[in-house]
């Protein structure tokens, strides 16, 4: 190589390398978002309570639906399977750092003309067919200088943290939607229980309406309404069953399961509802226990190392090949010292002129930065707000649970001494109806209050990450 060559190639690297020491990746400020110290809603700190708490573990159904559904719900199958697509990817990457060896064999043969060759080839000296035996390793690599393809490496490493935050998050609304769902059908058990209660009580009252009708000292008009007192309450009695078969084929959405087999689970016995105590947290939790909050600040990463593949294609690539083969014109021949041939070989590539693709390259991955961003700062109060929320809603739902229930006592109390006081003169049976009729609707109406306060607690505990961030492979 001639000095003057030598010189070209060092001036092209050096050109190259200034582009991008003049033209650096642009910097997209990401700061941490700021927290306040506290939730405005939570309570003390001196409250003992736990997570796992909020959850109905204690209910036979919630426990045997969750299980089956963390091995056969779809939703996080699918999830489940974009953890495996990413960590694929991811593998891929962590391979092109490394050599590319590969091999290959062939038989060729040409055919030509030897009379183009002049007497030489009119004497037979050269033949008219020749046949080629060949076998080749050939291997390459790019040292990766510039880090390139470590960046997509890292990138990709990042999109599988991503990928697997992001099934957490499936999990936890899947659990979360399993509670609740199985919250309403005790919820209907409790209110079935008041509207059957409902029912008999108004059924006594039709029946003493008609006692005193048929002895001649009250009209029909008192019969004809504690009827209809009885029949308001067995059709929202009849009600009941469509908001069942809603629950029932919510459940069979969520689980995978067929509904005989919730049906089945649902038919265990869950106790009462209860109201666990809502446990303190820190705002700040939520940036180690959200799966959502993680898997976006996970893919706010990926987006950083793709902003550095983007900007490190201004730089050369370099890479080292080699090849070493047998060639032979003959089968026996092929393995002869004088048939091993090879080659080495060393490439250098830069950008010279792209007329700004490389650029637009860049400036697009630093705005998908930006993207990832500000919908990580999004998730963030998204989850801020979630908690708040539902710390809120716990304490208004338990005081209106306390009053519902209080009620309903003082209403069945009243309408007691509504019917004393007939039976002893001094009311007429109106009153009692009245009494009766605001006792029924107080029942069902504290079953539902209780209802509400107990799935606020399932809000809290999807709003501060559930359990914690649990592998959703080896969860149940």
């Amino acid at each position: 190589m001639t000095r003057i060559s030598r010189l070209a190639i060092a001036c092209s690297l050096a050109a190259t390398l200034s582009a991008c020491v003049f033209n650096p990746a642009p910097k997209v400020a990401t700061p941490p978002p700021e927290l306040g110290p506290s939730y405005f809603y939570a309570p003390s700190t001196n409250t003992a309570a736990s997570v796992d708490a909020l959850l109905p573990y204690g209910d036979a159904a919630f426990a045997d639906l969750s299980e089956k559904a963390l091995i056969s719900a779809p939703s996080l199958a699918e999830a489940l399977a974009r953890v495996d697509a990413a960590r694929a990817g991811a593998a891929r990457a962590g391979a092109e750092r490394l050599p590319n060896i590969t091999a290959d064999a062939s038989v060729t043969e040409n055919r030509i003309n030897p009379n183009q060759f002049g007497e030489a080839g009119a004497s037979g000296l050269i033949p008219s067919t020749q046949t080629f035996y060949g076998a080749n390793l050939t291997a390459s690599w790019d040292p990766d200088i510039f880090g390139q393809l470590r960046a997509q490496e890292r990138a990709a490493l990042a999109r599988v943290d991503s990928a697997n935050a992001s099934a957490g998050a499936v999990r936890n609304a899947l659990l979360s939607e399993i509670a609740g769902s199985v919250i309403d059908w005790r919820t209907l058990s409790a209110r079935e229980a008041a509207l059957e209660s409902d029912v008999a009580a108004a059924e006594r009252l039709a029946k003493l309406a008609k006692t005193r009708e048929d002895a001649g000292i009250a009209p029909g008009f008192d019969r004809v309404r504690a009827e209809a007192q009885a029949s308001a309450a067995r059709s929202r009695l009849a009600g009941l069953g469509s908001e069942r078969a809603r629950v029932l084929g919510r459940l069979v959405t969520l689980t995978g399961l067929g509904a005989r087999e919730v049906s089945a689970a649902l038919s265990a016995s869950g106790g009462a509802l209860t109201s666990s105590d809502a446990p303190p947290a820190l705002p700040s939790e939520l940036l180690t226990n959200r799966p959502d909050v993680l898997a976006a600040a996970a893919e706010l990463a990926a987006t950083d190392a793709d902003l550095a593949v983007a900007s490190r294609a201004r730089f050369p690539r370099i890479t080292l090949s080699g090849v070493i083969g047998l060639l032979a014109f003959d089968p026996s021949d092929l393995f002869d010292n004088d048939s091993i041939v090879g080659s080495l070989a060393a490439g250098v590539a830069g950008p010279l002129l792209d007329f700004g693709s490389i650029s637009a390259e860049i400036d697009g991955a630093a705005a998908n930065k930006r993207v990832a961003f500000e919908a990580y700062r999004g998730t963030v109060f998204q989850a801020l707000g979630d908690a708040e929320a539902a710390y809120g809603e716990i304490a208004a739902r338990d005081i209106e649970a306390e009053l519902a229930i209080k009620e309903n006592v003082e209403l069945e109390r009243a309408s007691k001494l509504a019917d004393a006081r007939f039976r002893a003169g001094l009311v007429d049976f109106s009153e009692v109806l009245e009494a009766r009729r605001a006792a029924d609707l107080s029942g069902e109406r504290a079953a539902v209050i209780v209802g509400r306060a107990s799935r606020a607690r399932v809000l809290l505990w999807q709003a501060l990450g559930g359990s914690g961030l649990e592998s959703p492979e080896t969860s149940g």
